[in-house]
């Protein structure tokens, strides 16, 4: 309910420029002019200690000089002076701080020192700071411009963060001629305090801001990022464009700001989980900014194609087709509504070629038919310059028409002298128009992307997929007992017996280390077998001639023994020889060779991949990755993702595999990776698929010692439902109640909760005279980050559904150390110990997540709350800002 900790920084009452200057081409000199002449309404202060005034205002020594309180502290100074100037204005209470100097991380092991002395000062007085090394930021609404660029932007409802400050500098230039406004532009810099995710959580409250844009070279805090994320483009859209997608990019990224850059199609796939949709050029971002500045929301991907020229169509078409996006089908109703409206030689399907003659009201009725199609989720008209049509009339028409309806419609106005008008009446009223049609399309599928990731967003899934509990414990330490004895590269045999604790079908595997030993470990498996050098220094055995396979009888056996060892000792001489294991041959006449893995991604921590197997994996690189916990929904989109997807199904002589089978297996391997923070690397290569189910025939993984963390989810970029949170709970009559984590598909039974709240109970919690909630707030309140918040609900089974009596809920501040709560209880279920039973359980989650302190707001006239949070051992003060509210505040 309160203002968000960050507002001050974007709308300050006084800032104080430290290093501003009276030469003109100097940054400090373009600061402070720039602060001076974009309509700052507060107080400007000059800090320059070898001046008295700077470009007509008194300049004073220092901050401490300073008469009033100063909200933000810009400083321009030389690296070496910052650190203490970070200290004074420390002393002098300053809030917020910009650090516009660069020569920090960037140049090296003493600039690095620097900057870490920086943010030592900047913690120890709790100081919020952007960069070093930033262009600043700017706030049109405010007035704010604390940047050393040329000009100002106008205002607008696009934010953008960015790494980058000559992005900023580009998008600046280019906004206003193309009629796009911000909210703000914030330049991160080093982001070496304030990151990304502290940056969204701001953005998501901002009224101003309805979209967002980044541009990012580098993550930190993938947790955090993640987190901050997800939560935000659950309420506001978000388009990225991220740097370094190469090799040769990510080492420039990484000297210009110092940040790690993970692998490319790692972040591709965090930033589909979180619901985002990104971008791959500068100016396919310009493009999306325009489309969001116009309120640009599709509902799908089903694009329809309007031109009076048939090649552009086709083009159109073709780009659909690169990109995925949906060529709509007409319904038989809409041709034959066209079919009388239109000439007798259009195209009578998708794109609507209507001739090169086509007027403006034959536009309107190709339009019209496509917007009233339930099969069409937007329209893309494309015009061409010709004799017989008028470029300005069919705008002005396109426009009128486009008005009546909800669907997206993009322009493509191809040309330029016959069509430079038509463009301009397109610009005023807000419609994305392009110069040729791929462009066109492209934007098209950035937004409506953005609403399919919404779809990954939603899933919440729990580290334990399975209703069969794993064997966690008897996992936990097979791989302890191997980090004891300094082993880090498990043997297959023990590699298997993990995968056969989460319940995977492994081909039994046994070590010989004997030919005899070996024949009678084939005699029990029964032949075939497969035999395989057992060495924890060769990871692909068949490159040693480490593996005999249909191994069908005793003479073979012991032939096979004797061979393994000879080729692996002439081709790895140096390798520790353990043994030879011997398995089953697994026959399957239908089954495809697959891999599932893992690996841990420097930004992002363990990846699940899937993809073909065999000694296809290296050969094709076909592999879909995506960051646990998973679910079935996320599984399939996971397989569908590969090219070896369209084998798994019926092909000729060959039967589908048993996906489930296999989805199974992914479910699996995502609870492993919840639940056993120390696999670094897994891979299952190859698992056998068929008809009949799956099978795990080689494994190996790689542990690594892990740091104490008191988050047992801490190795993860996404957190899991916490389902270790899940309370069962008896009232007093008797009545069993369930007290649990809320999730994603609770908007119903939670807007049914708020709706039957009694008028003073909805004005106790929301200190408002609400109804019920907003599609916003529903959406804020059930799809929430168990990383940074919580909210518990009690719910009563009834009639075959659930019921919600009651909620509360956390939020944590920025620091991690403290949190703001709510609860409320259904009116007919209050004084029954549901509020206390909640917030106990509240207690308990907030402390495991380190939060010392629990604070919040409760109306004066709320007596029975007041009671409750006195039993519960909160201190009451009255509230500094409203003498109606008291402030409560208990430490956990």
């Amino acid at each position: 309910m309160n203002q968000h900790y960050l507002h001050a920084m974007f709308h300050p009452q006084s800032v104080a420029v430290i290093g501003a200057s009276n030469r003109d081409e100097s940054v400090g000199g373009v600061v402070f002019r720039n602060m001076r002449c974009n309509g700052f309404q507060g107080k400007l202060y000059a800090v320059n200690p070898n001046h008295a005034e700077i470009q007509g205002y008194q300049a004073f020594a220092s901050v401490e000089q300073i008469p009033g309180p100063v909200d933000l502290a810009v400083i321009i100074t030389r690296a070496a002076l910052v650190p203490g100037i970070i200290e004074e204005c420390g002393k002098r209470g300053v809030r917020f701080a910009l650090v516009l100097s660069a020569g920090f991380r960037e140049t090296g092991t003493q600039g690095a020192l620097l900057e870490r002395a920086v943010i030592d000062n900047a913690h120890r007085y709790g100081i919020r700071l952007i960069g070093p090394n930033c262009l600043g930021i700017l706030c049109p609404a405010s007035g704010l411009n604390a940047t050393f660029s040329n000009g100002s932007v106008p205002a607008g409802n696009l934010a953008l963060i960015s790494q980058s400050g000559a992005f900023c500098t580009s998008i600046m230039d280019w906004a206003k001629p193309n009629g796009v406004g911000f909210s703000c532009i914030v330049s991160m810099g080093a982001a070496a305090s304030m990151d990304f995710g502290e940056m969204l959580d701001y953005l998501a409250t901002d009224r101003l801001t309805d979209s967002i844009l980044l541009y990012i070279e580098g993550i930190q805090n993938a947790r955090r990022f993640m987190s901050a994320l997800r939560a935000t483009a659950r309420i506001k859209p978000i388009f990225i464009v991220k740097a370094g997608r190469h090799a040769a990019g990510s080492a420039a990224a990484f000297s210009h700001t110092g940040a790690l850059v993970g692998a490319d199609d790692v972040f591709e796939a965090a930033l589909q989980r979180a619901g985002v949709v990104r971008v791959e050029t500068i100016v396919q971002l310009f493009s999306a900014a325009k489309a969001l500045a116009a309120h640009f929301r599709p509902g799908g991907n089903r694009l329809a194609i309007v031109t009076n020229g048939g090649g552009p169509g086709v083009m159109a078409a073709d780009r659909v087709a690169d990109l995925g996006v949906a060529i709509a089908t007409l319904a038989d109703e809409t041709l034959q509504q066209l079919d009388t409206q239109l000439p007798d030689t259009w195209s009578r399907g998708n794109p609507l070629d209507i001739i090169g003659d086509a007027t403006a009201e034959r536009y309107r009725h190709a339009i019209s038919g496509c917007m009233q199609d339930a099969g069409v989720d937007g329209v893309l008209v494309i015009l061409t310059p010709q004799a017989m049509t008028n470029p300005l009339e069919v705008a002005n028409t396109v426009v009128e028409t486009a008005a009546q309806f909800n669907k997206p419609l993009i322009a493509c106005w191809m040309g330029e002298v016959q069509v430079t008008e038509s463009r301009q009446v397109f610009d005023r009223a807000k419609i994305p128009n392009f110069r040729t049609p791929e462009p066109a399309v492209e934007v098209f599928s950035f937004i409506s992307a953005y609403y399919q990731n919404q779809q990954l967003l939603l899933q919440t899934p729990g580290p334990l997929a399975h209703h069969s509990e794993p064997d966690e414990e008897g996992a936990r330490l097979l791989i302890e007992s191997a980090l004891a004895e300094h082993r880090k590269i498990l043997s297959e045999v023990e590699s298997k017996a993990i995968l056969a604790a989460f319940r995977i079908s492994i081909a039994k595997a046994l070590v010989a280390h004997s030919p005899n030993e070996a024949l009678v470990i084939a005699e029990e498996l029964g032949f075939p077998v497969v035999m395989k050098i057992h060495s924890p220094d060769i990871t692909h055995k068949s490159d040693t001639g480490g593996i005999r396979l249909n191994v069908g009888n005793a003479q073979a056996v012991r032939s096979a023994y004797q061979e393994i060892l000879q080729s692996v000792q002439k081709h790895s001489p140096n390798a520790r020889i353990e043994g030879i294991v011997v398995e089953p041959m697994i026959i399957k006449p239908n089954g495809r060779e697959l891999m599932v893995g893992v690996t841990t991604d420097a930004v992002f921590g363990p990846v699940i991949t899937f993809g073909a197997g065999g000694v296809l994996v290296d050969v094709l690189g076909d592999r879909a990755v995506a960051l646990p916990p998973l679910n079935r929904f996320l599984t399939k989109d996971m397989i569908q993702r590969t090219h070896i997807a369209k084998l798994l199904g019926q092909f000729r002589h060959m039967p589908a595999i048993d996906i489930a089978a296999l989805e199974n297996i992914l479910l699996r391997v995502s609870e492993m990776v919840c639940e056993l923070p120390w696999i670094k690397e897994m891979d299952i290569n190859p698992l056998i698929v068929d008809e009949h189910g799956a099978c795990a025939v080689d494994a190996r993984i790689i542990v690594d010692y892990l740091p104490p963390s008191a988050d047992r989810y801490a190795h993860m970029a996404i957190h899991p439902y916490p389902t270790h949170l899940i309370t069962h709970w008896q009232l007093a009559d008797g009545t069993d109640l369930i007290i649990r984590p809320i999730r994603p598909e609770d908007a119903e039974i939670e807007q049914d909760f708020v709706r039957g709240l009694s008028a003073e109970s909805k004005y106790f919690r929301f200190m408002d005279t609400l109804q019920e909630l907003s599609q916003t707030m529903l959406v804020r309140f059930t799809q929430i980050d168990y990383d940074r918040e919580m909210a518990l609900i009690a719910v009563l089974q009834q009639d075959n559904r659930e019921k919600e009596l009651g909620v509360c809920r956390y939020i944590a501040s920025a620091d991690g150390q403290s949190c703001e709560f709510a609860l409320v209880v259904a009116d007919e279920w209050q004084n029954k110990g549901i509020g206390n039973k909640l917030m106990s359980c509240l207690f308990d989650a907030a402390r495991a997540k380190g939060i010392r302190i629990m604070e919040g707001e409760v109306l004066e006239a709320n007596h029975a709350m007041l009671e409750l949070v006195r039993r519960l051992g909160f201190a009451r003060t009255v509230s500094a800002e409203d003498v109606s509210i008291m402030r409560v505040v208990k430490q956990l």
